[in-house]
């Protein structure tokens, strides 16, 4: 699942098979909560660092307008979206994208435990600007 082609593929691909792994002993059928937290129980297993329903502000025009909750911050770069939902639908492509952009972060999962097999997609912030102290400087 490895692929240098996509940036924190390493990390990435852990985070991919933690949910697997959830999948695989679930099932769908559940509420989101339900793979949240399992999800979470997951992460500490494996030794990834991360923040769970992470609130971040939103600003337009450089005033706070409000907050959002990513489901997780993993390791203070990557959101992980999660959805229990029977298909993926443009709207949660366009969520997860607009999370990114928002929170300035450049990479993003988007995880859907709704369908019979684990469905996931690596998301890109195209407006990403590297400025973001969280970044690391490296893949």
């Amino acid at each position: 699942m490895i692929n240098d082609q996509y940036k924190y593929s390493e990390l990435t691909s852990k985070i991919i098979g933690c949910c697997m792994s959830v999948h695989r002993a679930l099932g769908n059928g559940f509420q989101e909560v339900i793979y949240q937290r399992a999800l979470a129980i997951e992460f500490e297993l494996n030794g990834i660092l991360f923040n769970r329903e992470f609130e971040m502000p939103i600003f337009y025009r450089g005033q706070r307008i409000g907050t959002r909750r990513v489901d997780f911050l993993v390791q203070e770069f990557i959101s992980v979206e999660l959805k229990a939902t029977s298909k993926l639908e443009d709207v949660h492509f366009a969520q997860a994208i607009n999370y990114l952009e928002a929170y300035n972060l450049e990479v993003g999962l988007l995880i859907n435990f709704g369908e019979t097999s684990l469905n996931f997609k690596r998301l890109l912030n195209k407006k990403f600007k590297p400025d973001n102290p969280n970044q690391p400087s490296d893949h």
